[in-house]
């Protein structure tokens, strides 16, 4: 068996996405909220897979990431996690799960790794929600940070735009990155800041530290895979590449089915009983 064949077929682990940072090898991350996606995504070889909160925006068509339930995100994880067999599923703590709570943020936790066999959790935040982390990992619970742009506090920051600009916000950065590694989290996603203070946080932290829109001197990448394979082709912030168009392709396809059955042509003779 090759050394690339095994690699790709080793089960991930945080402790191997850990290795994987000492080594230098860059980490992938994917979204990915349903079965049939997920199965593609880890027989491709992700090293992880996040059930995201976006699910909120790309699978129900809410406006933000706050309406979408734990109920929900425990069904999205458990379809993910019945189709894999070597990445890593993390699932997103959703809004008002955890915030000022660190009794119903375990719970919560505790909900989401038993109805849905998911691997590890993600949580928005600093220095603010450290009680809740310490005591979801009390319990023996993998949890991944999230810092910068934070979605879920889209109406306290009223915009999108790139976060840790300025001198205090980002000093206050580092400091949850630190915090969070001295809480124990076993990685840290920083979303939409300056490339520099990325790499600064990632050269501080011992633990992996994942990007979108940070930059390429951080130890992973994630993005949205409705984003990335061009089925929501509505948005296009700088950090995304698009690597298909299936926006384009799938609707071509629908259009020339409907032409075929509308002429009696699909099905055909072949086609039939």
């Amino acid at each position: 068996m090759s050394t690339a064949k095994s690699q790709k077929e080793k089960k991930v682990t945080t402790h191997v996405l850990q290795e994987m940072k000492s080594r230098g090898e860059k980490i992938s991350m994917l979204t990915a909220y349903d079965f049939s996606m997920a199965r593609i995504v880890d027989a491709a070889g992700i090293d992880v897979i996040l059930v995201g909160d976006s699910a909120s925006n790309v699978m129900a068509g809410h406006e933000t990431t706050l309406p979408i339930t734990l109920d929900q995100m425990i069904y999205h994880a458990s379809s993910v996690v019945r189709a894999v067999s070597r990445c890593l599923v993390v699932v997103d703590l959703p809004f008002g799960t955890y915030q000022g709570n660190s009794k119903e943020a375990l719970t919560s936790a505790i909900r989401i790794m038993k109805e849905s066999g998911g691997h590890a959790v993600k949580m928005e935040g600093g220095e603010e929600i450290i009680e809740s982390v310490e005591r979801i990992l009390s319990a023996g619970i993998p949890v991944m940070g999230h810092l910068g742009l934070t979605p879920q506090s889209i109406y306290k920051f009223g915009t999108y735009v790139v976060r840790a600009k300025e001198d205090a916000e980002a000093k206050k950065l580092m400091e949850d990155a630190l915090a969070l590694e001295e809480a124990g989290c076993f990685a840290i996603v920083l979303e939409k800041i300056p490339f520099r203070l990325a790499k600064m946080v990632a050269e501080k932290v011992n633990i992996p530290v994942i990007g979108i829109g940070a930059g390429n001197g951080v130890d992973g990448q994630v993005l949205v895979i409705h984003d990335m394979l061009g089925i929501n082709n509505e948005f296009s912030p700088r950090f995304l590449r698009r690597y298909n168009d299936l926006y384009s392709g799938i609707k071509d396809s629908v259009e020339r089915y409907i032409t075929d059955v509308k002429s009696t042509d699909f099905p055909n003779e072949k086609e039939q009983y």
